[in-house]
């Protein structure tokens, strides 16, 4: 497709630089960014180790530099909200998290929910949809939005998940790599069917080798190596079944998904994502000169 434009601001997961957190947000406005994204689930970013006084202090560094917080990474990993036994942590933990990014001027939280499994009556399922519906609720009634990275399922059965939500509070976070190295889903149809959702993106590249079952990406709750996270992390970086790929040199068809972010009138922020890191400062320059090639 020629001659496609995009007009959305541009915007870096700070983690992705491996850099420290004030040195990551001047490397990010050096690069050309227009704001971050950055991870508030442990360490000094967790929503409980800021106080008020420091949380006003980073906000006004941020600003300082001309920068904006596109979204907050929420993502409490352990298989999302699919173990109720852990939902009641989980739940609060992720509205302390959306208390925080609505105080440094955000009003998302990514966050990835567990796979959302096909059979609708399973006890897996429900325990998801009481999770999202209560903080879809909390978010709602703070004009913000708690949004689900594509990827774990196809946007068709992630959307008729949502559909059945209450609220929008819930909504997505768009990540057309994820579905190209794992589902095979297509990001271009993916935004077609999840356009009335879609409050953030990422732009990240890759390629699926050969195809994979989502459960030994992501794991599920009674699901084999469903907890064995360093099993999962080995058979990631093994690229045996999908590879990370520096922007333009996967299998995503960017003119066109841009084309269909437009189509939609999507204005969020494109955050750029690279979890490999070999060389991040380099590869994440490079992603902003190729997206400002559709500029």
């Amino acid at each position: 497709m020629q001659n496609v434009k995009v007009a959305n601001k541009i915007g870096i997961i700070v983690d992705s630089l491996k850099l420290p957190l004030l040195e990551g947000l001047k490397v990010a406005k050096e690069m050309g960014a227009d704001g971050v994204q950055i991870y508030a689930v442990d360490g000094e970013m967790a929503p409980e180790n800021l106080n008020s006084a420091t949380r006003k202090e980073l906000k006004s560094y941020i600003e300082s530099l001309g920068l904006e917080i596109s979204a907050l990474c929420g993502d409490l990993g352990g298989l999302g909200f699919q173990d109720h036994q852990q939902n009641k942590w989980k739940v609060e933990k992720s509205k302390r998290i959306l208390d925080l990014a609505v105080e440094l001027g955000t009003n998302i939280v990514t966050t990835h929910i567990g796979i959302v499994p096909e059979e609708k009556d399973s006890h897996v399922y429900e325990s998801m949809q009481k999770a999202c519906e209560e903080l879809g609720f909390y978010a709602k009634g703070m004009d913000a939005f708690f949004a689900i990275e594509t990827g774990p399922e196809t946007a068709l059965r992630l959307k008729t998940f949502l559909d059945s939500l209450s609220t929008n509070g819930v909504s997505v976070n768009f990540d057309p790599a994820n579905m190209v190295m794992v589902t095979g889903d297509d990001p271009v149809e993916g935004v077609k069917l999840l356009k009335e959702y879609i409050v953030h993106t990422h732009v990240k590249d890759g390629v699926q080798i050969k195809p994979v079952d989502p459960r030994d990406v992501y794991g599920a709750l009674g699901y084999g190596c469903g907890t064995d996270h360093e099993k999962i992390a080995k058979m990631v970086a093994s690229g045996e079944y999908f590879r990370e790929l520096p922007l333009g040199k996967g299998a995503v068809d960017f003119p066109n998904y841009f084309a269909a972010l437009r189509e939609i009138n999507y204005n969020g922020y494109l955050t750029i994502e690279r979890e490999v890191d070999t060389r991040p400062v380099k590869d994440i320059s490079e992603a902003i000169t190729f997206i400002k090639k559709f500029k």
